[in-house]
C-alpha cells in the first residue's frame, strides 16, 4: 500500500516523531544530545519552525512546532537528519541506516489538543523508566514551559500564553496539569493519529483542514458507510419491506 502524504500546512501545529532504526540507540552521551539539540535550534530558525515541546530520547525524538511555511517541518526535518547522520558516522566509525524510515507526523488541533499533546511528550522519559519526574529528565521542554529554565529551541504556542498572564502563572498552570494522567484512550489517538498520518482534531478542525487540503483527514470506518445515518435508515426500510407478508398478482 503507497504511504499516505504527510498534512503540511503552514501555521498549523504538528507532533513529529524520528526513530532510530529498529529502535537502535541514536544517542549515546551528553555530547551527542548537545549536537541533536542545537542542530535542531538551528533548523527551526533556518526554516521558520516554532518549537513549542520535545524530548530527546536515547532511540527517538518528538517534536511540536509549528511551521510558517508549508514545507517547513520537511526542510527542518531533513537537514536535522543528515547532519545528526554525519555526526553519527563521523564519531562511531559507522556506515548504513540509522532512521526507521521517514518521520511520522500529524497535525494537532491547538486549542483542543496542543497542550495533552506537549504533556505526551514530556512524559515520555518518565513512560520509558528513565526518570520518576519529567522534571529530573534534562532532554526536554519541560524546564521550559514548567520551571524557569532557560530554552532558546522553545517557542510558546498561544495556547500555553493563555494560561495565564504572566509567566510564573503560566509555568504554575502549565506544572498542575501534570497531576491529572492522560487518559489512556487519548494516547492511543494521538500515537494511530502520528503512525498513520491522520490528524488529530474534533469534526470541526478536520473539516477544517480536508477544505483546505482537499483530501480525507480519518479513516472509514470499517464497513463503508455502514455506520452512517443514511445506511441505517435505508437498511432499516429494507428489513421492513422484508418482513411484509409477500402478495402474488392474483392478490392485487
Amino acid at each position: 500500500m503507497a504511504r499516505l502524504p504527510r498534512f503540511t500546512l503552514p501555521d498549523y501545529p504538528q507532533h513529529v516523531i524520528q526513530r532510530g532504526n529498529n529502535g537502535i540507540t541514536i544517542l549515546h552521551d551528553e555530547d551527542d544530545y548537545w549536537v541533536l539539540w542545537s542542530t535542531l535550534r538551528d533548523a527551526a530558525q533556518k526554516f521558520a519552525c516554532a518549537v513549542h515541546a520535545y524530548a530527546l530520547m536515547p532511540n527517538h525524538f518528538h517534536l511540536l512546532l509549528t511551521p510558517t511555511r508549508s514545507n517547513g517541518v520537511g526542510k527542518l526535518m531533513q537537514y536535522t537528519g543528515r547532519y545528526y547522520v554525519q555526526h553519527a558516522n563521523r564519531r562511531y566509525a559507522r556506515t548504513g541506516t540509522l532512521w526507521d524510515g521517514r518521520y511520522r507526523a500529524t497535525l494537532v488541533e491547538p486549542d483542543a489538543f496542543l497542550l495533552p499533546v506537549s504533556r505526551y511528550i514530556e512524559l515520555n522519559p518518565v513512560r520509558s523508566g528513565i526518570v520518576d519526574t519529567p522534571a529530573a529528565y534534562e532532554w526536554s521542554s519541560y524546564g521550559a514551559n514548567a520551571l524557569d529554565a532557560d530554552d532558546v529551541l522553545v517557542s510558546p504556542h498561544a495556547s500555553y500564553q493563555a494560561l495565564g498572564e504572566d509567566a510564573v502563572t503560566r509555568r504554575a498552570a502549565y506544572a498542575q496539569a501534570f497531576a491529572t494522567p492522560l487518559a489512556p484512550a487519548f494516547v492511543q489517538r494521538l500515537r494511530d493519529a502520528t503512525n498513520k498520518a491522520w490528524v488529530l482534531g474534533g469534526d470541526d478542525f478536520c473539516r477544517e483542514v480536508e477544505g483546505k487540503l482537499h483530501r480525507r483527514t480519518r479513516p472509514q470506518p470499517r464497513g463503508g458507510d455502514r455506520r452512517s445515518a443514511a445506511f441505517r435508515r435505508a437498511l432499516a426500510a429494507r428489513r421492513g419491506a422484508a418482513a411484509e407478508p409477500h402478495h402474488s398478482r392474483d392478490d392485487l
